[in-house]
């Protein structure tokens, strides 16, 4: 399914979706393709479930028009300690 289709479908809502087809422009993550899991009435269990997400799975408003997604590196620093 396209963004626009969900976003006609299910309008000013949160959406959990798969996705299934993505493609990365620098540091962006664009979807391209997706499934809907489910829409939410209640924003609080919308944010409730945007926290327990991971792998190809993402909360996300319709009111957005584009569907991206920034890639964010994460360093870590492991030092010795003495």
């Amino acid at each position: 399914m396209k963004w626009e289709e969900v976003r006609k479908i299910y309008p000013n809502k949160f959406v959990k979706l798969q996705i299934i087809k993505s493609h990365i422009d620098g540091n962006i993550r664009h979807i391209d393709d997706m499934a809907v899991i489910k829409a939410f009435d209640d924003n609080k269990e919308a944010t409730r479930e945007l926290v327990r997400v991971k792998d190809d799975i993402l909360v996300y408003h319709t009111a957005n028009e584009k569907i991206q997604v920034e890639i964010k590196k994460i360093f870590g620093y492991r030092g010795v300690v003495l």
